[in-house]
């Protein structure tokens, strides 16, 4: 049993930086030998993520996780160094680490992974090969949703860009790895799940696809929070609306220039790396 697995049999150190428990010995500091380009640009847009969740307040001090499969391995995933802000990421700062908790490479050997981000993600990795990036959240809305036993509603356009929302109920703090089977059946072939009395969780092909469905989800969210705070009657479409809508939206439902229906996020996110250019290029050191 792995240093990680261990904590999760038995509970974590929550005391401060690098007491997560994963394996540190022998891994590579990742700015310590030469990066596959494929892994490197991935960490530039994993990087570009953790900024742009910030950027759009969703962020919770320095804790949740953002990962992403490296390119050409199964095995193998980014997330970030525990005690940093989503604001200081950056593409060489984040940590490679195995399914089995162990870290291959870790720039910043001062900092390690957060338990609950090695059991999420790990998990999800491991049952979903066709999910690239899983992002979780503790936002006011979000978490506000996640207590409702009503959950999400298709009150919205953007509510039903989601066909099927999964739920996983509340079992403590994400550290047993006996929850991880759980987890993953819930999640089932969902881009996004709701962690009753917890938060929010999406997963995408993409990196791009991950925080597109992130920052639908968070906006659907929103809005029914907004409007049932009105105390006044809501007004829910047909069945048949709610199911064309779904329906319409499995990709984006207006073509590019090429008259492609592309995935969501896959067109905006040259632009939204743009704009964090222009406010911060340091997501890319």
């Amino acid at each position: 049993m792995n240093k990680i697995a261990q904590i999760g049999a038995h509970g974590a150190n929550t005391s401060g930086a690098n007491t997560s428990g994963a394996k540190t010995s022998g891994a590579k500091t990742a700015g310590a030998s030469r990066i596959d380009p494929l892994e490197w640009d991935t960490r530039i847009d994993l990087a570009a993520c953790y900024r742009l969740v910030d950027l759009f307040g969703m962020t919770d001090l320095h804790l949740n996780h953002i990962s992403a499969r490296v390119p050409g391995s199964h095995d193998h995933f980014l997330i970030n160094p525990f005690g940093m802000l989503y604001e200081e990421i950056t593409a060489s700062s984040l940590i490679k680490v195995d399914l089995a908790g162990n870290v291959v490479a870790n720039a910043n050997p001062e900092y390690s992974i957060n338990l609950p981000g090695y059991v999420i993600h790990s998990a999800i990795h491991a049952a979903r090969p066709d999910v690239g990036c899983v992002l979780h959240t503790h936002t006011n809305a979000g978490m506000a949703v996640s207590v409702l036993k009503c959950g999400l509603l298709p009150l919205t356009q953007t509510a039903m860009r989601f066909g099927r929302v999964a739920y996983h109920d509340f079992e403590g703090v994400v550290v047993d790895l006996g929850e991880q089977e759980r987890l993953v059946a819930n999640l089932g072939d969902s881009e996004v799940m709701i962690l009753r009395n917890h938060g929010l969780l999406s997963v995408g092909g993409t990196i791009a696809q991950a925080f597109n469905n992130i920052y639908r989800l968070e906006r659907a969210c929103q809005t029914q929070l907004m409007a049932m705070a009105c105390n006044a009657e809501i007004s829910m479409p047909p069945q048949d609306i709610i199911a064309r809508a779904n329906a319409q939206l499995t990709v984006s439902p207006s073509p590019d220039a090429a008259g492609k229906r592309r995935p969501h996020g896959s067109l905006e996110w040259p632009a939204l790396k743009r704009k964090l250019d222009r406010r911060d290029p340091s997501y890319k050191n």
